[in-house]
């Protein structure tokens, strides 16, 4: 939760007219050392994205990935030229990508705002949650 509100993914607004939420549901789990002790709780928020239809909530869907074509082509270049070569990982990458669609879900459990039951959250950004990028 934290990283989604450093990264501006929501604020709390009325749901317009004619408008409908999709329910999300939290993911919970547990990850160990090799040697079977606890190392961390880890909880992920996911949409309940079976609920949106096609043509009504969103027009297409997609996962951008790298081809394994690209990344074999990219290390046999690496090998031949001999460049340096630099890796990076995006930390929460699917909270920095932009939505055309306007899609609602309701306030997550357990993260209600006091006095705010009934408003929603307008998705800002991309997200793995919903039927547009699965």
């Amino acid at each position: 939760m934290s990283s989604m509100a450093k990264n501006n993914v929501w604020e709390l607004v009325d749901l317009p007219t004619g408008r409908k939420t999709i329910g999300n549901k939290w993911v919970l789990k547990v990850k160990c050392e090799a040697d079977g002790s606890i190392d961390k709780f880890k909880a992920r928020l996911v949409a309940k994205g079976y609920t949106q239809k096609e043509g009504i909530d969103y027009e297409e869907t997609f996962f951008q990935v790298v081809r394994f074509a690209s990344i074999h082509l990219i290390l046999a270049i690496v090998a031949h030229l001999n460049p340096e070569l630099f890796q990076m990982d995006v930390m929460t990458t699917f909270l920095n990508g932009e939505l055309d669609e306007e899609i609602y879900i309701d306030q997550p459990i357990g993260f209600q705002e006091i006095g705010k039951k009934h408003k929603n959250m307008p998705l800002e950004t991309f997200h793995i949650w919903t039927k547009i990028i699965i």
